[in-house]
Formats: structure tokens, sequence, C-alpha cells
């Protein structure tokens, strides 16, 4: 699938945009628009099927988080945890994998960002398992942060500024 087939353009790239502030200074070329293509559509493909299937797989996201949160502060046996660990994990790959076949720009914009550094901590939870709690409650703030910050900031580059 390439930008143009999935409904998200004509087959031919956008133009580029003015950067503020002027052309770029002597000897530095000009900051680049993120090329259209098969994983960097821009702009993103326009996915029709994906709200609701979004919302679907965030409820379930939240609740076995949450059920899983509730089970390590309470220190519940691993083997009670597995079942929200797998739902936590399964929806959570699939709300990337969506996001993910809009563009790949959303690595580098601060929704994708947000999903990033949550990843590391609980990543990092799995390494510091005294921190478990501490970490998992971290990466829950990023989420909720991530997920109601303002379209600007969801939408921000941070490598085209």
């Amino acid at each position: 699938m390439t930008c143009a087939s999935s409904g998200a353009g004509s087959g031919t790239p956008p133009p580029a945009r003015q950067l503020e502030g002027g052309p770029a200074p002597a000897g530095r070329a000009p900051a680049k628009e993120a090329r259209p293509g098969l994983l960097f559509c821009q702009p993103p493909r326009q996915l029709h099927w994906s709200r609701p299937l979004q919302v679907a797989a965030r409820t379930v996201h939240v609740a076995a988080m949450g059920l899983l949160l509730g089970g390590i502060a309470f220190q519940a046996p691993p083997a009670q945890l597995r079942l929200h660990i797998l739902l936590t994990v399964i929806s959570g790959l699939l709300l990337l994998a969506i996001d993910l076949g809009k563009s790949f720009i959303f690595l580098y914009q601060g929704a994708g960002a947000a999903v990033l550094l949550k990843l590391l901590l609980i990543g990092a939870a799995h390494a510091l398992p005294a921190w478990r709690l501490e970490l998992y409650l971290a990466a829950t703030a990023v989420a909720s942060v991530g997920s109601h910050m303002n379209s600007a900031w969801r939408h921000f580059s941070l490598l085209r500024r």
C-alpha cells in the first residue's frame, strides 16, 4: 500500500511548505520535508476503518492495564496477571500498528514520543523489578498526558522545528 492508494492523496507528493524564518543560513542546507512513501506518508493515510478499532482497542488496553497495575500494587501472584499482561500487550500493539499504518512520522511526533517513552519505562520495570510499581505508574502518567495533550503538541514534529 502506498500513500496514494490508501486514499491519502493523489499520488503526487505534497508541495513543500515554506518553513518559518526565511532561507537557511549560508553554508547550511534548508530543512527537508518528510518524503512521501510507503512508511513516511505525508500527509498520513486516512484509514477510514481505524477509528472504531482504535476506540475498542483503547478500551481493552485501559481496562487491562488498570487491572495489571492494581495487581502489581496489591502484589498479586504472576499467574493471576498473565491474562491482563497479554491483553495489554495485544491491544497496545494493535494501537501502535494502526498509528504506524497511517504513517511512521508518528514515531517522531509528540504522541509517538510519548508511546516510546512509555515503552522505555515498562522495559525498565522489567529490568528493575524492585521499581516495577513506580515505573508502571510513571508509564501510566506518560500515557495519560500523551493521550490528552492538545493536537498541536500531539502532532508536533521533534525532527522538524
